[in-house]
């Protein structure tokens, strides 16, 4: 059998336990043992194949920055820096909406989960925007879309898992991932602004009420702080920033704030591994399947194809793959499709002579849009689960938001100086500069 065609078999018989719903983990494992028959790879390598997909220190950040995400939502440790939020926007037209967003632009600096970001949001705001004539599907496609933030503004998931598969700098993703993650937030701001529903007009807080939120606030608040500062500085790898986070919730935060969660610690530490266990599981099937991919030289064929159409040109490139991460992240979690499509993506990096920190944040803002499309959309199915509305209403009123989303990853693409300029300040060996032999500072490609 040839290697296309084993390929195709492959992918096929994916798609096929897909669609009839098997989980994604055994959908990718049942393509990969399949294609693993008709070629000259044993089956006991391939199984070696999944365990080494997960046997790496980089990724074990994850658990820890879900650790953290679930220790701050459970704890109500949140709740706080909803209170200054509110003091900040609550006042604009469409306050609450407002408050959704700013929200998840602090607690995204602090989980990189957005699961976590939906589940604070849906047990707190949501309940007030019913009391105040809210849409339930406008809700829920709001704290959905605003969630989606916790995988660019860092520390990120995301960028976790795809710096460690890349070869890429992740303290250079999480700086990059800062100018897109922030423009959703403004562009949902916006839009809450002049089309969401008004709510109900609250005076300006005083300048006091700010002071008092922000003091309450301040030591949650510090996590950003731990994660980044530690990173830059190089005091701690991603892994141990995230651990070093953790230690500072359970050591100073929740007995400081909320003593009384003390005794709930035990269910929070067992969640957060079962959360994990879902990417985990994800990551090792991926692992396989891309590694497969690779034998069968399919990023060889997938470029072929891509240049045919684009030639060399960096930006089509880019736009192609959008375009296929956009129908990909449908269907697919963020993770797997990650590690699957990764050694096409390096592959066609090569080709267009793209920056592959600037590839990598151009995938991750897109497949966080697949976080609120159909049908997938992990964020509003969990968010329209807990507000309490269909599905299918939700997805209607995303429909406009999706437009923030396609101008943030325009602007990503056709803006590579203004997404690289915050790593090439502060992590300038992230973008691809080098130290000048003189020892004066670095040189960068143009």
């Amino acid at each position: 059998m040839s290697q296309p065609a084993v390929l195709i078999l492959m992918t096929v018989l994916f798609l096929l336990f897909g669609y009839m719903g098997v989980p994604v983990v055994f959908a990718l494992i049942a393509g990969v043992l399949a294609a693993t028959a008709f070629t000259q790879i044993s089956m006991q390598s391939m199984i070696g194949q999944l365990f080494h997909g997960i046997d790496s220190e980089t990724l074990l950040a994850v658990p820890f920055f879900l650790l953290v995400g679930e220790l701050m939502a459970a704890s109500d440790v949140a709740t706080r820096m909803i209170r200054l939020s509110q003091s900040l926007v609550g006042h604009l037209r469409g306050g609450l909406a407002q408050v959704v967003t700013l929200f998840s632009m602090f607690f995204a600096g602090i989980s990189g989960s957005s699961v976590a970001d939906v589940a604070v949001l849906s047990r707190t705001i949501a309940k007030d925007m019913a009391r105040e004539g809210y849409d339930k599907a406008f809700t829920a496609a709001l704290i959905a879309s605003a969630s989606t933030m916790a995988n660019l503004i860092p520390p990120s998931i995301m960028a976790v898992v795809y710096g460690a598969t890349g070869d890429v700098s992740i303290g250079g993703l999480f700086l990059a991932g800062v100018v897109p993650g922030v423009l959703i937030g403004i562009g949902l701001m916006i839009y809450s602004y002049i089309w969401g529903p008004a709510g109900v007009m609250k005076k300006r807080a005083p300048f006091s009420e700010v002071v008092i939120a922000a003091r309450g606030s301040a030591l949650p608040l510090v996590i950003p702080v731990i994660i980044m500062g530690g990173i830059l500085s190089g005091w701690f790898t991603p892994t141990e920033a995230g651990m070093v986070a953790a230690v500072y919730i359970l050591i100073v935060l929740i007995p400081g704030l909320n003593p009384t969660h003390i005794r709930e610690l035990p269910r929070d530490f067992m969640y957060a591994g079962l959360l994990y266990s879902l990417p985990l599981g994800a990551v090792a099937a991926a692992s396989a399947f891309g590694w497969m991919v690779a034998f069968l030289r399919g990023p060889d064929i997938v470029a072929g194809y891509i240049t045919l159409v684009a030639g060399h040109d960096g930006q089509l490139i880019m736009l192609l793959l959008v375009a296929l991460f956009v129908i990909v992240g449908d269907f697919i979690d963020a993770v797997p499709a990650i590690i699957i499509f990764m050694p096409i993506i390096r592959k066609l990096a090569e080709v267009g002579e793209i920056n592959p920190l600037h590839m990598g944040v151009v995938i991750i803002t897109t497949l966080v849009f697949g976080l609120i499309t159909p049908p997938y959309g992990l964020s509003l199915l969990v968010a329209s689960k807990y507000v309490g509305v269909g599905f299918g209403k939700a997805v209607i009123r995303s429909l406009p938001l999706y437009i923030v989303f396609f101008l943030t990853i325009a602007f990503t693409v056709y803006f590579p100086k203004v997404v690289l300029w915050l790593p090439k300040q502060l992590l300038p060996e992230s973008v691809g500069c080098f130290k000048s032999p003189t020892g004066a500072g670095y040189i960068c490609p143009p």
